[in-house]
């Protein structure tokens, strides 16, 4: 069974997204990133002031849904999902003008911690993890996803998140900046709801033209030269189609530790 986006209204002008694929711990398919990329892109439109993105059965999301591909496509499909849904849903939330607020009910990982890190505001429940898993799948991780996170934490700590490979808990987390505030468990729903209330009552003109410049201000950093962009693209779209990738899905899923060939 696929998974599916929530939608639903808890106060005026806020509108709550909820991932839901309970079997696979919220993992990140094409409805639930499609959904994602067309509610944030149509919100304003709909007199939303403000959206929440959250998760089901405490759980934020594990991540991308890679672990049931068939390994006669596996290459090919893993690589679909992670370069386009995926992409899209982020470049929804980069483009939107409305603030948006992640409410992080449970572990928070893999693509589903850089979608987060692509909402304005985080809140996190205390309990949580947090963590980047990369190195123990044997993936290359997009150029853009990882300068999202230099530009939110610094290089230190992506290098510890990424190269480490370890699990972070909420209050770390805090620490760092990788969220705004760790609560607990149960008043993250309330929280989250206060601040998507008062930020839906602030001035709008203040929140489209602030969130305009402070991205104008963090894209004007770091800009790649058209050739070391295309030498990153291929780097990462070689690791799809590698055994270490593969392996590293399949030891995931079987709960062992991974044998990798270095290919």
């Amino acid at each position: 069974m696929p998974g599916q986006l929530k939608v639903d209204e808890p106060a005026d002008g806020v509108r709550r997204l909820t991932i839901s694929n309970p079997a696979k711990r919220n993992a990140l398919d094409h409805p639930i990133l499609d959904a994602i990329a067309v509610q944030v892109t149509e919100a304003a439109g709909d007199g939303i002031r403000t959206l929440i993105l959250t998760g089901e059965d405490g759980m934020f999301s594990s991540g991308y849904d890679i672990g049931d591909i068939p390994a006669d496509v596996f290459p090919h499909e893993a690589e679909k999902l992670v370069a386009h849904p995926f992409t899209s849903a982020l470049d929804a939330l980069d483009a939107c003008d409305l603030p948006i607020v992640a409410a992080l009910t449970g572990h928070t990982i893999g693509g589903g911690l850089e979608l987060a890190l692509g909402c304005d505001l985080r809140i996190a429940a205390a309990d949580i993890k947090l963590g980047m898993p990369p190195a123990k799948l044997g993936l290359v991780y997009s150029h853009t996803g990882l300068r999202r996170f230099i530009d939110a934490i610094g290089v230190p700590r992506t290098n510890e998140l990424f190269l480490l490979g370890r699990y972070i808990d909420a209050p770390h987390a805090e620490r760092w900046g990788l969220v705004n505030h760790a609560v607990a468990a149960d008043d993250l729903a309330a929280t989250a709801l206060d601040w998507a209330t008062t930020l839906a009552g602030n001035a709008p003109l203040s929140i489209r033209g602030n969130k305009q410049v402070i991205r104008a201000l963090v894209r004007a950093e770091g800009e790649l030269t058209p050739e070391v962009t295309q030498e990153l693209i291929a780097l990462r779209e070689a690791c799809f189609g590698s055994d270490d990738f593969r392996e590293g899905v399949l030891a995931f899923a079987e709960k062992r530790r991974p044998v990798w060939r270095g290919r």
